[in-house]
């Protein structure tokens, strides 16, 4: 799975950080940057994007087809 952020919708709740603190963390900016999506499974990285109150984490599967949001 790929991953990536919208860092202009990213308000910086970090619900995502808990859900997933090896693939995601907050930066000086208060924004979220992804590290590692491969440290955890695909049921645990959808969850963590689906935390997200603003749908600013985006998931692809390795085809390029968006999974969420």
């Amino acid at each position: 799975m790929k991953v990536r952020v919208d860092r202009d919708l990213c308000i910086g709740v970090s619900n995502c950080v808990a859900y997933a603190p090896t693939v995601f963390k907050l930066d000086d900016e208060n924004k979220v940057v992804v590290l590692d999506p491969s440290s955890v499974d695909d049921e645990t990285l959808l969850e963590a994007a689906e935390s997200c109150p603003e749908n600013a984490i985006i998931v692809e599967d390795d085809e390029g087809n968006q999974l969420y949001p």
